[in-house]
């Protein structure tokens, strides 16, 4: 079946729909928060870029069943034996909770809720997958392109990475998240069409191969694009192709190379070109591209002005999944507080709605401190902000440029030593005392006797 619904409400594990069947059958109507988070940062990564804010708040604010929605469930045999009223609920069902999250861009690091959730139960429940997926993919991506930005020190990065991503649908969102993350454009148009962000992109080997001569593909392709035309120099022989190229008689904007030896070819590529008078003349570099071959190619001296990375940037491929989850911290019923938690091995989340204050000095972050949601600090800037009310937006859409911006300028005040590319220490987190005492009473409450603090 074709992928008709925009309401995605069915994007969606069993479980959270018999879950809410469970909670409307039994009328189980407290409200509830669950807090979304990332439990470790993988070894590979020094921080993370929260990234898919915006579009799981999108979908909060349109999710729906319809009727053919309803329908398909009613007629799955796992709800044979719920009631028809749950069946009708879902016909009207709407999210009218409030939501607490961070901005995208910003940096987080683990166990730093990203978004906060407070609704009830069966609300709070159903948004589940849709908000864990989204969320993870993106700043899976957005991180990895921050760290591929940061190799390049300075030079453009291009994300050409759809035709090897999981899946037309998630090309589209790793271009969002690559933008996010700091590229400065995306091969995918569909990206462009739906967020804005900056295309690139001319020709590949097919076009030089159905001229006679790749003098003339390099021609027609100038006389077609004549400001914007890269030309792919090494279908042939890199060095001959750029002879060609700069033998045409006019400006060429660029020049590309997709395999081999990088350092050495674009050295005397640019030497060709130079020779010639096409000192404006940029060259690109693409194929099997990451973080840590750019970052040598930088360090050599490579006369590279234009990265483009593809499989490694839309799959991250490095690190292909993050430990995100979403887990219920507090619920209220009958006027009254309950803070949960679990206590089992290597899975112990901290209870109680938070807020996460990042401490700046000089200009530099220095230090975060897990809170409870009730404390300040005044010299802390408090990085969860109010996003949704009563189950609409408190603002409207950022620009995607926005975002990214905000990525960049956070970037540029994470001290260096956190941008290492291996060995990057652990940036100081740490939870306050009340919060630390709140999980010593849940845990004396289930076990009946304190414990020391699971390590961090």
């Amino acid at each position: 079946m074709g992928e008709g619904n925009s309401g995605r409400a069915l994007l969606v594990d069993l479980y959270e729909l018999t879950m809410a069947a469970a909670y409307f059958e039994h009328r189980i109507d407290c409200r509830a928060t669950f807090e979304l988070f990332v439990r470790h940062l993988p070894a590979e990564r020094s921080y993370l870029v929260a990234a898919g804010i915006e579009a799981a708040l999108d979908y909060l604010e349109k999710l729906h069943f319809t009727d053919a929605d309803v329908q398909f469930l009613r007629a799955q045999p796992t709800f044979r034996s719920v009631s028809d009223g749950f069946f009708e609920y879902l016909r009207s069902f709407h999210f009218t909770g409030d939501v607490q999250a961070v901005e995208e861009g910003t940096l987080i690091f683990a166990e730093e809720p990203m978004v906060q959730v407070t609704a009830p139960v069966l609300e709070a429940q159903v948004v589940e997958t849709y908000l864990l997926s989204v969320i993870n993919f993106e700043t899976l991506v957005a991180s990895k392109a921050a760290r591929v930005v940061t190799a390049a020190r300075g030079r453009g990065v291009l994300e050409f990475g759809t035709r090897r991503a999981h899946g037309p649908e998630a090309g589209v969102r790793a271009a969002r998240a690559a933008y996010v993350g700091g590229c400065i454009a995306t091969s995918n148009v569909l990206a462009g069409y739906r967020y804005g962000v900056p295309l690139a992109g001319t020709a590949a080997h097919s076009w030089t191969q159905v001229f006679p001569t790749e003098r003339e593909s390099f021609e027609a392709l100038l006389e077609t694009f004549p400001d914007q035309a890269i030309l792919l120099i090494d279908t042939y022989d890199p060095l001959l192709g750029a002879e060609t190229a700069a033998a045409l008689g006019h400006a060429v904007p660029g020049v590309r190379l997709d395999s081999g030896d990088l350092l050495d070819k674009s050295r005397r590529v640019r030497q060709i070109l130079d020779a010639r008078g096409l000192r404006d003349t940029k060259i690109v570099a693409s194929g099997d591209l990451n973080e840590h071959k750019i970052e040598e190619l930088v360090a050599q001296g490579a006369p590279i002005d234009l990265f483009g990375v593809g499989t490694d940037l839309a799959t991250s491929r490095d690190v292909p999944a993050l430990s995100v989850v979403y887990k219920l911290v507090e619920f209220e019923r009958g006027g009254r507080v309950e803070y949960t938690t679990k206590f089992s091995d290597q899975k112990v989340h901290w209870p109680g709605r938070k807020q996460v204050y990042r401490f700046s000095r000089e200009g530099r972050f220095f230090e975060d401190v897990i809170s409870r949601v009730n404390e300040y600090y005044e010299d802390g800037e408090p990085l969860l902000n109010t996003a949704m009310t009563n189950g609409k937006r408190v603002r409207a859409q950022r620009p995607l440029q926005e975002i990214r911006a905000r990525t960049l300028a956070n970037l540029g005040r994470l001290p260096a030593r956190y941008h290492a590319l291996r060995g990057a220490p652990a940036y100081p987190v740490r939870k306050s005392a009340a919060l630390d005492g709140l999980l010593e009473e849940v845990r004396e409450r289930y076990l009946g006797a304190p414990r020391a603090t699971p390590a961090e």
